[in-house]
């Protein structure tokens, strides 16, 4: 690695669940977690440079609960602080952009969301062009159940294709939320949730947390055995409008991914909700039968929200091994509408 380079040094994960008591504000969840992060590393507090955090206020009901978050870390002593309403993989991109500019050399990223404290269904319509779509309140499970019937209309997938992602995702993990050895037979046996989705098509809800600590090349040979090197990171931006997007294809995934490069990988962790959008992104990424695909269970298997594509990364850095790729997405938005891609190398 060179001096410019980004490592990744730890993860961390709050257990997913599906309902934790308690506030909505994350601290709960993340406190045993940061802690954890910085005992692996044996960094302080006080050592970490930058502070960045994804979630949102309108999934918490109430305002500036990034902030109320904060307790986790410490009021004292005073810290840089950041925070993006949206995936923590996005606070990540901006954490390693401050690394590389020299202006921090180590960095903290937390994400949390507690999904089970609203109709998560409908909060997610809130993400929606406030003017054409908004006002019809169109759930994000129905949304997905259309994109997935294009795609099925189109001969892109099947819904046995989408029954087999899920049988494999649910048999992965046996620590993750949801867990069961299970058939694709068996699968399509289910009724219905939003013709074509079945509830196994879908993420559950999930309630949970997780940090990823980043260091320069200089400083991460210190703080971990095995870090894992970001050979590049981009993502890319789709029309918020439904109806002038291609919901069967994803050119903006293909394009973070040309802009990083792809090639070579071996492992994908693939921040996709429902069973037809690991589909879409395995061709949009280019990934074929050789690539092992959410060994963690992925999104499929505990989908905590503004967290999950933070999970991506760091669930791909803890399993590569030195000299192997690996490529982490993270999403945002309806139907794929934003996305992010993480290229990582094991050293």
């Amino acid at each position: 690695m060179t001096s410019t380079d980004v490592a990744i040094v730890a993860f961390a994960q709050a257990p997913d669940v599906r309902e934790t008591h308690g506030t909505t504000n994350g601290v709960e969840m993340l406190v045993p977690i940061i802690r954890q992060a910085l005992g692996n590393t044996g960094l302080a507090k006080q050592d970490i440079g930058f502070w960045c955090s994804g979630s949102s206020d309108y999934l918490a009901g109430r305002a500036f609960s990034f902030i109320a978050a904060v307790d986790a870390v410490g009021a004292f002593p005073p810290i840089n602080e950041s925070h993006v309403e949206a995936d923590a993989a996005w606070a990540l991109y901006e954490a390693w952009v401050k690394i590389r500019t020299g202006e921090v050399d180590t960095a903290l990223v937390y994400g949390f969301g507690k999904s089970s404290a609203g109709h998560l269904r409908r909060v997610l319509a809130m993400q929606l062009d406030p003017y054409t779509v908004g006002p019809l309140w169109p759930d994000s499970v129905s949304i997905a159940g259309l994109q997935a019937r294009l795609g099925i209309d189109a001969g892109l997938w099947t819904e046995r294709d989408m029954a087999e992602v899920a049988a494999r995702s649910r048999g992965a993990n046996p620590h993750a939320q949801v867990h069961e050895q299970v058939t694709a037979d068996e699968l399509l046996a289910r009724p219905y949730l939003a013709d074509p989705l079945r509830k196994h098509d879908c993420a559950p809800i999930t309630d949970g947390a997780a940090v990823v600590v980043l260091a320069t090349a200089d400083r991460a040979k210190d703080l971990c055995d095995r870090p894992a090197r970001i050979v590049g990171i981009q993502h890319r931006v789709e029309t918020a409008h439904l109806g002038a997007r291609d919901l069967t294809a994803s050119p903006s995934t293909v394009a973070a991914a040309k802009a990083v490069g792809t090639d070579g990988v071996t492992l994908a962790e693939l921040h996709a909700p429902f069973t037809h959008q690991e589909i879409l992104l395995r061709q949009a990424l280019g990934l074929g039968g050789e690539v092992t695909v959410n060994p963690s269970g992925g999104p499929l298997c505990g989908n905590p929200m503004f967290a999950a594509g933070l999970v991506r990364i760091g669930a791909a850095a803890t399993r590569i091994a030195p000299g192997e790729r690996a490529v982490a997405h993270a999403t945002s938005g309806p139907a794929l509408q934003q996305n992010l891609v993480c290229v990582l190398e094991g050293t």
